[in-house]
């Protein structure tokens, strides 16, 4: 076996291009955008934003592929996805320095990512046996019966800037591992981790084609959906991108899973253990800068507690660390979206919330190209204010405030969002009622981020989810394949004869 080297690679400023059948390919179109690392303004690389040309290229290209991939047996599919893991454990840490020079998340939480995303990897190495069909004899006389899951075709996956490794390797390793081929899109703000994955599966020994790289804008994302040979579509993104994602491509015809946007809960009852609740509440909420689906972006004080609990909270987030030699948190992904997310706090404070903890300093002494803002803790906040409504992706955290567990289920419930939500108590039938009666799709007992493990699903409910599939484990393996159902009958030829009637079991 060739042996593999755990070094991190020297990181290059080279332009990066789509990665097409195996190789770097120049894109038809002539446009291109930098990509920044957004915590020294730094111009890392460019890439280029695909033409319908690009599109059609890439996918004649999948299309190609994938008649010979959809007949690989199941003991070359999984050598290859053992091979791929071996690879990517040993050199994980060169792909989170990746993630952190373009998305910017401190190398702790990248290297977190890389770990999450391999679960995917090391759950679809057991594909033969997600994969096994069903068998009846004799169903009737003479007759056998059995079911099997086949590959759909090419299929896009589409993916955001927060988790520019892990996203993509929720859906590639089932998707490939199915028998299907794959063109990814990501997030033109951190582009790299995904060409450095397509290079790795050819690595491992993927044949050319299997796994295709697509940069671009609306244009590439519009071009997929829209393709009469892409079979479905895996999104990750903000809900209206969602939405516009499976209503456009179930118009043409294509199989959808769009995981949207968030507005996690976490319900603290009075008998909770405090200090715990405090850690889970800055941990969930300020972690990867709050730029993440799963952050718990409101904390929900229930009874007499709110002032012990916001003291608690605020005590231990300015003890937080931006920049420096071992920084907790990283910047946000870009200064346009800092300054978006620090006018929240700005709206939230003429509402009439109280800053206990203003991040918005760190913006104030950014006289850099950097994009930070510190972690902020709001309180007395409502669910009137725009701070409470919308999604605000960044490193801020709402403290509201409610008199019973009744209405704090109420908000929650109400809330359009569905994602994830938690609630903390040492009271197990509390927690149990809370787990029947909450209107969310993963919910955590005193656990603030209830990401599920490989072999569950992730995926939220309402406003969060649209389509019927969740991301990897069972769902995500029947998301990429369809059933066929054969019925057989090897009788004596002397029996046969002319039935013009209904078929009937005997």
């Amino acid at each position: 076996m060739t042996e593999i080297s755990s070094a991190p690679q020297t990181l290059t400023t080279a332009a990066t291009g789509h990665w097409i059948g195996g190789r770097t390919v120049a894109s038809e179109s002539a446009s291109r955008i930098p990509v920044e690392n957004p915590a020294t303004g730094e111009v890392v690389t460019e890439i280029p934003l695909a033409a319908q040309a690009d599109v059609d290229h890439v996918v004649d290209t999948a299309k190609e592929a994938f008649s010979t991939w959809k007949t690989a047996s199941l003991s070359k599919r999984t050598q290859i996805l053992f091979r791929y893991r071996e690879l990517l454990n040993a050199r994980k840490k060169e792909l989170a320095q990746i993630i952190s020079r373009e998305h910017g998340k401190v190398f702790s939480d990248a290297l977190g990512e890389v770990q999450r995303g391999l679960e995917v990897v090391e759950f679809a190495c057991g594909i033969p046996h997600q994969l096994k069909g069903s068998l009846t004899i004799n169903a009737s006389t003479d007759v056998d019966v059995h079911s099997a899951r086949h590959p759909l075709g090419p299929v896009a996956i589409i993916t955001p800037f927060n988790f520019p490794a892990m996203v993509p390797m929720w859906f590639t390793p089932i998707a490939v591992a199915s028998g299907n081929t794959v063109v990814i899109k990501p997030s033109e703000k951190d582009p790299s981790a995904v060409n450095w994955q397509a290079e790795l599966w050819q690595e491992a020994g993927l044949p050319d084609g299997v796994v295709n790289v697509l940069h671009g804008d609306k244009v590439a994302v519009d071009g997929l959906l829209n393709h009469p040979d892409i079979q479905a579509v895996s999104f990750v993104g903000s809900t209206p991108v969602a939405k516009y994602v499976y209503e456009t491509g179930t118009k043409a015809g294509k199989r959808v899973q769009a995981l949207g946007g968030a507005k996690n809960h976490m319900m603290v009852l009075p008998d909770a253990d405090l200090e715990r609740a405090a850690d889970s509440a800055v941990s969930a909420g300020y972690g990867s800068a709050g730029e993440r689906c799963m952050a718990i972006s409101v904390v929900v004080a229930v009874g007499d507690i709110a002032d012990q609990l916001v003291e608690k909270i605020a005590e231990r987030t300015r003890g937080l660390s931006l920049g420096g030699e071992n920084p907790d948190l990283g910047p946000l992904i870009n200064r346009g979206h800092r300054d978006k997310v620090r006018s929240y706090v700005d709206g939230a404070e003429a509402e009439g919330a109280s800053i206990v903890v203003d991040g918005r300093s760190w913006a104030e002494a950014d006289v850099s190209e950097a994009a930070f803002l510190g972690p902020t803790l709001l309180d007395h906040v409502t669910p009137a204010m725009k701070a409470y409504q919308d999604e605000i992706f960044g490193p801020v955290l709402s403290v509201v405030r409610a008199e019973t567990y009744e209405q704090a289920l109420e908000l929650i419930n109400t809330n359009p969002y569905g994602n994830g939500t938690a609630i903390f108590t040492r009271d197990g039938a509390a927690a149990r009622r809370f787990e029947m009666e909450v209107s969310v799709g993963m919910v955590g007992v005193n656990v603030p981020i209830p990401v599920p493990m490989a072999y569950y699903s992730f995926g939220g409910w309402k406003n969060s989810l649209f389509g019927d599939s969740h991301a990897h484990g069972a769902e995500g393996v029947h998301f990429y394949t369809r059933g066929k159902v054969v019925t057989t009958r090897w009788g004596d030829p002397a029996e046969s004869g002319l039935q013009l009637g209904f078929p009937q079991n005997d």
